[in-house]
């Protein structure tokens, strides 16, 4: 582990330090600040000369300011001649524009896909991306991480019975599927219909939800319209206690108020893929931790091990 060296930026660096942790190092130093006008300023403090380099940094809001931050850091690393270097995304911004589904739009995962590469970055690790096809954005290797496995570990401790995996939408059919077979449980599907890109109509259930306890899993949380409609929507349909399994927390705009105003949803359950200090503190959030996951996949890409058990 001689080779191997953990940067961040200022975008989550609690969970570079806890990967840290789990990987029995410390976290290298760089300078990552500001210069008068407000560009970036990068400067690495540790020799990385010949190093197997992982910068750990998620383009979460400010997501601009994080995306900046983590092209300079890397092109930092190509030009102080490390061996290899690779981008940890854990929650990869831009996600969402991933095809043209208008006229005139643009297709900017692509766009971060190409800046990634042009900086030189040699790798991609990341997790639960809002849409699979953005792997082949890539001319370079990415590894695609699943967060069910924390999600389920949470909720077999929790022992609940006669659970159903619900599905948000048609998109989300195969990560609800994903839950539904690891904890042996049917899946159902909220039909909805979308007015616009913030605002969606849910329309009815298919699948059986009356008398179950539900967990609805998505990949990302924002506002939290969709989630909180289909919450009523389940409620209404006769289920139990209704849960969310979320792997992206955004919890952007008025969504914690509207939490608070949906008291049908007994627990939403996020990670730590984005630092969100008053999702720690609020009573029905739980926040799971993804260190030991990423630290896992760290530590096989450096010793050029498989990671496909990591899926299992």
């Amino acid at each position: 582990m001689d080779k191997l060296a953990v940067f961040s930026g200022n975008a989550h660096q609690e969970l570079a330090k806890d990967i840290c942790k789990c990987l029995k190092t410390k976290l290298s130093e760089a300078l990552v600040t500001r210069f008068s006008e407000g560009e970036v300023r990068v400067k690495i403090n540790d020799n990385v000369r010949g190093k197997d380099i992982f910068i750990v940094q998620p383009t979460c809001p400010p997501t601009n300011e994080n995306l900046m931050e983590l092209l300079i850091m890397i092109d930092a690393m190509r030009r102080a001649s490390s061996q290899r270097i690779t981008a940890v995304i854990p929650y990869f911004g831009y996600a969402r524009q991933d095809r043209k589904d208008q006229p005139r739009v643009p297709i900017t995962a692509k766009l971060v896909a190409n800046l990634l590469t042009t900086s030189g970055a040699s790798r991609i690790l990341t997790m639960d991306l809002h849409a699979g096809q953005i792997q082949g954005f890539f001319d370079i290797p990415v590894d695609h991480l699943f967060s069910v496995g924390v999600f389920t570990d949470y909720f077999k401790s929790l022992g609940l019975k006669d659970l159903v995996a619900v599905s948000p939408d048609v998109g989300g059919i195969k990560t609800a599927r994903a839950y539904a077979k690891r904890l042996g449980m049917p899946l159902a599907i909220i039909d909805k219909r979308r007015e616009s890109p913030e605002k969606t109509e849910a329309m009815h259930i298919l699948g059986e939800v009356k008398g179950r306890n539900a967990i609805i899993v998505d990949d990302l949380i924002a506002t939290g319209s969709s989630l909180f409609e289909g919450v009523e929507v389940l409620n209404k349909a006769g289920a139990k206690d209704i849960y969310a399994a979320i792997a992206h927390g955004v919890l952007s705009g008025d969504a914690i108020e509207r939490l608070d105003n949906c008291k049908h949803l007994k627990g939403l359950v996020i990670t730590d893929s984005i630092p969100l200090p008053k999702a720690k503190e609020h009573a029905r959030i739980k926040v799971l931790t993804i260190a030991s996951l990423l630290a896992e996949a760290i530590k096989r890409i450096h010793n050029e091990e498989s990671i496909s058990c990591l899926f299992d």
